[in-house]
């Protein structure tokens, strides 16, 4: 089954139409969206700054990471299922949708960046844990994650005006 296939038996499901034609449903879950991307992007932001020496550089990265990845991860569970089920209200809208496709390109290379981040650099954290500038390798990976979640939320506010850039 084509990925096309997939997308217009899933909007043909009772749970998308009844999503898709809420009154108020969709915006609760567009709303919950928005706020748990908030509390996501927002910690994440703090972590990637330390990251670059570019604020906290007297706490050691591992204290940062330790009190603000629960809150990182909760957000970021919260900011999944809300946007599969922004996906789900209208699956043929954005799988036809050029800014979604590219949002879900940047989110999964921001997804192998943590992944690398955490399997690499941060395995050798005691090293350079209460270095006020970590190291370069570090400094990169951090650099690069901000500018996709920039990236990502810019793509993510563009999703909904693509009739305005492309006919």
């Amino acid at each position: 089954m084509s990925l096309l296939r997939f997308c217009e038996w899933l909007a043909a499901t009772p749970g998308s139409i009844a999503l898709h034609e809420s009154r108020y449903m969709y915006l609760i879950v567009l709303t919950v969206h928005v706020m748990t991307l908030c509390l996501f992007v927002g910690t994440a932001v703090m972590v990637d700054l330390r990251l670059l020496g570019l604020t906290m550089q007297s706490v050691r990265v591992s204290e940062v990471m330790t009190r603000l990845l629960p809150w990182t991860s909760a957000g970021f569970v919260l900011t999944i299922i809300s946007g599969t089920l922004l996906f789900y209200a209208a699956p043929l809208s954005r799988y036809e949708n050029i800014f979604f496709r590219a949002k879900m390109v940047a989110l999964l290379l921001a997804g192998i960046n943590i992944l690398a981040f955490h399997n690499t650099v941060y395995r050798r954290v005691a090293e350079w844990d209460l270095d006020p500038i970590p190291p370069r390798r570090a400094r990169v990976m951090g650099g690069f994650a901000l500018v996709l979640w920039a990236l990502i939320i810019t793509l993510g506010r563009l999703i909904p005006y693509q009739v305005y850039w492309f006919n």
